[in-house]
């Protein structure tokens, strides 16, 4: 059901839509052994196609809630450690993930813009609501309704 909303949001948005049905497909596979064996063809062919040839790099066991949005996702690279809330936007050339090997990702909640060609990096959170402009190098902490901008980021405008 959740997978009709998403899709409904991502109308116009082929390349994207495409994305996030193949994800959710993928991503049933990681729950158990059993599914993994079982799932192991479409995984395959999932991690070839995006990561190889579209240049989408979303490992399918990253934890991504629903109304998940890639605009022009050549370049996106989001860590299987970072944690995605619900409706989050982010555009082509963004990275999340950890600032260095064994570190902390980032948890990103819900209603969440990210422009394109943003970094966001370490063991942060990014609160509702909020927007980081495009090439934003974001290390720290990004309160809920705020916009940050730059590099590094810096807090350019409250949203209440």
């Amino acid at each position: 059901m959740a997978l009709l909303g998403e899709i409904s949001l991502l109308k116009g948005n082929t390349k994207g839509l495409f994305f996030i049905c193949c994800f959710r497909l993928s991503s049933f596979f990681t729950k158990n052994i059993v599914l993994k064996l079982i799932g192991f063809p479409i995984r395959l062919i999932y991690r070839i196609l995006f990561n190889w040839v579209l240049g989408i790099d979303i490992p399918d066991s990253t934890k991504i809630g629903i109304g998940f949005q890639v605009y022009h996702g050549q370049g996106l690279i989001i860590s299987n450690k970072t944690k995605i809330g619900n409706n989050v936007i982010v555009r082509h050339n963004t990275t999340i993930g950890n600032a260095k090997k064994g570190g902390g990702c980032p948890r990103i909640g819900n209603n969440v813009e990210i422009g394109a060609n943003a970094v966001v990096i370490g063991n942060i959170e990014i609160g509702d609501n909020s927007i980081i402009a495009a090439g934003s190098v974001v290390v720290k902490d990004v309160p809920p309704y705020t916009v940050v901008a730059g590099n590094p980021s810096k807090i350019i405008k409250r949203l209440v």
